[in-house]
């Protein structure tokens, strides 16, 4: 497999449709630029988010769950409906598995292995089972649903740290019944923020990916799709990057 470099952004709190946008824009200049991988770790403000079996949701559904506060978008990303929302880490990496040598699977079952091992941190016993993510006993802490264009994958994973577990109960996460649905902060008693997780995600995940990350960097929430994508593919405008400050 090789060595991959990864450039790490933080993104903030920031809207599901904005970061949509990025993260097209972002598949296809990886697409010519196989060499480079891009980690972007966010929070989103709160959305509800299906992937491609988006028929088994009407208009109906979608009314029902906007009128909560949330927004409610359609996804290319495999997997059933899920929520995203503050208090959770969301991670897109967006890099080339040919270059990686690295196939759909074993991609999926590295990404579980990062979680299972941020979990241990915490003294928790994360798991994986029939259905993609990492669980805790019966309840999912980390979802999963990702996508792969040309080689270049998008979307990723979203780990519970302490997000409003409330708003799970309109839905089926994930469209699997009999389960639930758990949080860090939930299974350790202890409140634990996405911040409080960065670092330590990132580690993990340089460790299990065997590759090398970089300096994570801070973009501006509020800026357009647009504008971000030049900032992560051009770098030509310092002044609205900075280094996170923990």
């Amino acid at each position: 497999m090789t060595r991959l470099v990864f450039r790490c952004f933080y993104l903030g709190v920031t809207r599901y449709k904005n970061i949509l946008q990025l993260q097209e824009k972002l598949v296809k200049w990886h697409q010519s630029q196989p060499e480079v991988s891009t980690l972007l770790l966010l929070q989103h403000k709160p959305v509800y988010t299906i992937g491609l079996r988006s028929k088994l949701y009407n208009e109906t559904d979608k009314d029902k769950l906007e009128l909560l506060g949330a927004d409610f978008v359609k996804t290319n990303r495999g997997g059933l409906i899920t929520f995203h929302g503050p208090g959770q880490l969301v991670v897109y990496p967006i890099f080339s598995l040919a270059t990686a040598n690295m196939g759909v699977r074993n991609y999926v079952n590295s990404l579980e292995e990062v979680v299972i091992s941020l979990c241990k941190r915490y003294d928790l016993n994360g798991s994986r089972s029939p259905h993609t993510g990492v669980w805790i006993g019966n309840n999912k802490i980390c979802a999963m649903g990702i996508s792969c264009q040309r080689s270049v994958t998008s979307h990723g994973l979203a780990l519970n740290c302490n997000t409003d577990m409330g708003w799970f109960n309109k839905i089926v996460p994930c469209g699997i019944h009999g389960k639930g649905v758990t949080s860090i902060t939930e299974c350790t008693g202890t409140e634990v923020t996405v911040k409080d997780v960065l670092s330590q995600f990132i580690q993990d995940f340089s460790d299990i990916f065997n590759c090398e990350t970089q300096t994570l960097e801070v973009l501006d929430e509020n800026l357009d799709n647009s504008v971000l994508a030049k900032l992560i593919t051009e770098k030509d405008s310092e002044g609205l990057i900075k280094n996170l400050v923990s």
